[in-house]
C-alpha cells in the first residue's frame, strides 16, 4: 500500500473521559505519523481521562474545547469508543453539531467500536453500511443504517471498525479517506 501523505491536513479527534485509550492513541500516532496536525476535542478544556477497556488509563491534554471548535477547521474527524465516551458525547448538543457538520461538509470520518453511537445522534447513519462494537447494530439498524461484521468498512468517506484488534486497518482506511478529502456524496 502507497503511503499517504497527510502534511497539509488538519484532524480533528473528539473524546471526553471514558475513551478507550488505544483508540485514541493508536489513530493519533498512526496519523502524525503521515504528516497530519492533530487536536484533540473534548467537551471540556484541560485534561481527559482515557481508559483501558475498565481500568483507568493515562490522562490527555485537550487542544480545544468543543464549544470553541468547528469543522470548518478541520479535514477530518476520528471518533475513538470506549462505553461512557460517546454516550456522553451524544448527550451534548455542541458535540452532536460538530459531527454532523462534518457530513454536512463532505468531510470524512472515521469511528471505532462504540464511537457510531454520536453519529446515530447526529443522525448521519440513514442509508449507510457500518460496522461496530457488535451491541451496537440494533441502534445502528434502528437510526436506518445497514449493520456489518466486517474488521473495517469504508461507505463514501465514512470509516468504521469494531474493536481495538482492528486498529491497524482502521488507520490505514481513515489515513487513505482524510489524504483523499472531502467526498461529494458524504453527506448528513
Amino acid at each position: 500500500m502507497k503511503t499517504q501523505d497527510l502534511s497539509n491536513k488538519t484532524i480533528a479527534i473528539l473524546a471526553t473521559d471514558g475513551f478507550e485509550q488505544v483508540e485514541l492513541v493508536k489513530p493519533k500516532e498512526a496519523l502524525e505519523k503521515a504528516g497530519a496536525t492533530t487536536h484533540i476535542i473534548s467537551l471540556k478544556s484541560g485534561k481527559i481521562q482515557g481508559f483501558n477497556h475498565f481500568e483507568k488509563g493515562d490522562q490527555f491534554e485537550v487542544d480545544k474545547a468543543i464549544s470553541a471548535a468547528k469543522a470548518e477547521d478541520y479535514d477530518g474527524l476520528v471518533l475513538p469508543g470506549g462505553v461512557h465516551n460517546p454516550d456522553a458525547l451524544r448527550a451534548e448538543k455542541d458535540a452532536v453539531s460538530f459531527v454532523r457538520d462534518f457530513f454536512e461538509q463532505h468531510k470524512p470520518v472515521a469511528a471505532i467500536c462504540h464511537g457510531p453511537w454520536t453519529l446515530i445522534e447526529a443522525d448521519v447513519v440513514r442509508g449507510r453500511t457500518l460496522t461496530s462494537w457488535p451491541s451496537l447494530r440494533t441502534d445502528i439498524e434502528n437510526a436506518g443504517g445497514t449493520w456489518v461484521d466486517e474488521e473495517c468498512h469504508c461507505d463514501q468517506g465514512l470509516v468504521t471498525s469494531r474493536n481495538p484488534d482492528d486498529i491497524p486497518a482502521f488507520c490505514a482506511k481513515a489515513i487513505e479517506e482524510f489524504a483523499e478529502g472531502k467526498h461529494k456524496l458524504q453527506t448528513a
